[in-house]
């Protein structure tokens, strides 16, 4: 799937616990992606608040998605105008290649 404007939802679960269920929307994939990193350089600095500049690599990041309860995305197709399921997998592939693009 290309990285068009696809409205996404990303499904999450912080812990066991059916109340840390929650959601998170954005306009298209980048814009999730961007969200999911957001959410972990927020916790990072929550647990390092002295700290000014927190640094993280691809595989923390991959620990913090693989850490959750559960985490998946609902992908917006507008030419079968439906929304497609795809796992905590496909999200690690796609940060990977989002944050490779932003690298460049």
């Amino acid at each position: 799937m290309a990285n068009r404007n696809h409205h996404t939802i990303i499904l999450l679960q912080t812990s066991h616990h059916r109340a840390t269920r929650t959601f998170m929307d954005f306009d298209s994939i980048s814009l999730a992606i961007d969200g999911i990193c957001g959410l972990y350089e927020r916790k990072l600095k929550d647990l390092n608040p002295a700290v000014r500049n927190i640094s993280y690599d691809i595989m923390d990041l991959y620990n913090f998605i693989d850490g959750l309860a559960d985490m998946s995305a609902l992908v917006y197709d507008g030419s079968k105008h439906a929304y497609f399921p795809y796992d905590r997998e496909w999200i690690k592939e796609r940060t990977f290649q989002h944050l490779k693009k932003l690298a460049r």
